[in-house]
Formats: C-alpha cells, structure tokens, sequence
C-alpha cells in the first residue's frame, strides 16, 4: 500500500508556472503508477497526466498538452507534475493517486489517493 502526499500548490498569476511535488511511501513505489487528477468546484475530477513503473508517461487532458509535464524521481521517492502557461481554468485541487503498474484514465482503478493540493490562478 502507498501513502502519497501531495505539496507545491498555491497562488499564481495566469502564464506562470508551478511544480507538484507528490511524495511517496511504502514498498510498492518501484512497481507503482502514479497519476496526477484535479478537481475543479462543481466540475468531476479529471485525469490529467500520469507515469507508469516503467517511467512511460500518458497525458489524459487535451487541455494541458505542451504545458503539463509529470516525472518521476525513484530515488527520491517523489513524482513531479510540471505546470506551465498556467491559465485561470486550470484552477483545481489537484491529487495523486498510485496504483499497479500500468496508468489509467479512471480514478477509480487508483487504490492510494493524496489528501490533494489547491492551485489557483488568477490575477
């Protein structure tokens, strides 16, 4: 089982830039997917970006194409979502989540979420 908890969130002014960190513990980090979801108010979560035990990453939001990046850092134990060119749409609470292996759009096939991070963007 992963514990992940999320951090790097805040107050930005729209076309900057802003790093997620989600720290990871537990064993399973090493054969694990983590997935990066946001949460907008009145809005579902979405998929955004996620990276696979293998380092593949996926991008699940058309939205955030050429801006988002996500990465991992084994030995650091962290994964990282990359965010630029913020625009005031992309206000959200952002979570991470892990599960085996393999990504996936559906939060619901994730079985260890973060307590999530609020990112706003305005000016």
């Amino acid at each position: 089982q992963l514990q992940l908890v999320e951090s790097g969130g805040g107050l930005v002014q729209p076309g900057g830039s802003l790093r997620l960190s989600c720290a990871v513990s537990g064993s399973a980090l090493y054969y694990s997917a983590i997935g990066w979801f946001r949460q907008a108010p009145g809005k579902e979560r979405e998929g955004v970006l996620c990276i696979s035990s293998r380092g593949d990453s996926t991008n699940y939001a058309d939205s955030v194409k050429g801006r988002f990046t996500i990465s991992r850092d084994n030995a650091k134990r962290t994964v990282y979502l990359q965010m630029n060119s913020l625009k005031p749409e992309d206000t959200a609470v952002y979570y991470c989540a892990g599960r085996n292996y393999y990504c996936s759009r559906s939060g619901k096939d994730f079985a260890s979420w973060g307590q999530g991070t609020q990112v706003t963007v305005s000016s």
